[in-house]
């Protein structure tokens, strides 16, 4: 497995890192504890470090299976999670928070076991917030301490040199190692940076969402700032392993989404066919060939990709030791350029 820095922190990670949005089971139709957990332990053990996760994903339930499953392994783990997006605010604090949206999806504990609830999703950075949520966090995460911190969105009101502030002072605590962005803008990194130390940015980019190699990946091979790229599969499209004619269960997110209906799922794979021959004769699966192309876009440093088992976990961390040549990686993006879905 291939080592990159995030950014100047000093902190080395793995180029492929574990994603762990449905660990948390909200919005993905559920995920079994003890299979997330040997998922992890796998990755670790195929060579991976990054793991990634957040509060709000299945409202704290991602961090606390990720506490369980590094509990006797921290040492191993470089352990990046976020803040700012919040489903429980006083009454003050919503004042200068942001509602994202409302959410009445199901919730799962385990798979098949599932109850309704409503939750309306605000985003608030604000000096409070930030310091009630790293000490949630690292509680649910059994550790004392948070290598990358990330404000996960940027649509509050609160100034960012309030939110700038108060993560330096975390950091000059101890409780958090590195600083980073998610879903910013060139510009927004730019405020960050007049107050402090912006590490890692993390963005959706993909073979299918590539608006950020006309602003942010530019800037961040710039500035040395590590790109983490989350949904590098478009939630599996990308693994060619999803039929034009699959039905999604409630609670997949999936199931609402165009790109994912048969006409887009049929170019998508049309565009898979002409890589093919690539895959082939590197022994890869589309997704190891995926993540390898995504790697070596410039200024992307780090991919992060989720795994419901122990051999998904293995067959991901595979894809940080691969070496594609110019031509290969060449004749990937012309057939990527080739894409007109959605």
């Amino acid at each position: 497995m291939k080592l990159r820095p995030l950014g100047k922190s000093n902190i080395n990670a793995s180029v492929v890192g574990f994603g762990a949005w449905a660990l948390g089971g909200w919005s993905w139709g559920g995920a079994d504890e003890q299979e997330s957990i040997r998922a992890i332990h796998a990755f670790l053990d195929a060579g991976g470090s990054l793991i990634d996760t957040a509060p709000v994903y299945g409202f704290g339930r991602s961090e606390e299976v990720v506490g369980k499953a590094i509990a006797d392994r921290r040492d191993r783990v470089v352990l990046a999670t976020k803040c700012a997006m919040r489903w429980e605010l006083t009454d003050e604090q919503k004042k200068r928070a942001h509602k994202k949206f409302t959410t009445t999806e199901k919730t799962y504990d385990q798979p098949g076991q599932r109850s309704e609830e409503s939750f309306d999703i605000y985003i608030y950075a604000g000096a409070d917030g930030i310091r009630q949520e790293v000490e949630r966090s690292l509680q649910r995460l059994q550790t004392d301490y948070i290598d990358l911190y990330q404000t996960h969105w940027q649509d509050d009101s609160v100034p960012i040199e309030e939110k700038v502030g108060v993560l330096e002072d975390l950091k000059r605590a101890g409780k958090i190692r590195a600083i980073g962005v998610s879903n910013a803008t060139p510009e927004q990194i730019d405020a960050y940076g007049k107050f402090g130390e912006v590490d890692v940015d993390q963005e959706k980019y993909s073979m299918l969402d590539r608006a950020m190699e006309d602003s942010n990946l530019p800037k961040c091979d710039r500035e040395n700032i590590a790109f983490l790229a989350y949904s590098p599969l478009s939630q599996g499209l990308l693994t060619g392993k999803i039929d034009p004619d699959r039905e999604y269960p409630e609670g997949d997110q999936r199931r609402y989404r165009e790109r994912f209906k048969p006409d887009n799922v049929r170019k998508v794979q049309s565009m898979l066919k002409r890589i093919r021959p690539i895959a082939r004769n590197h022994d890869l699966s589309f997704a190891q060939l995926t993540m390898a192309w995504t790697l070596a876009q410039r200024g992307c440093s780090h991919v992060l990709c989720g795994a419901r088992n122990p051999q998904q976990a293995v067959d991901n961390a595979a894809a940080g030791s691969v070496e594609l040549g110019e031509n290969e990686l060449a004749k990937i993006t012309e057939a990527v350029n080739g894409y007109d879905g959605v």
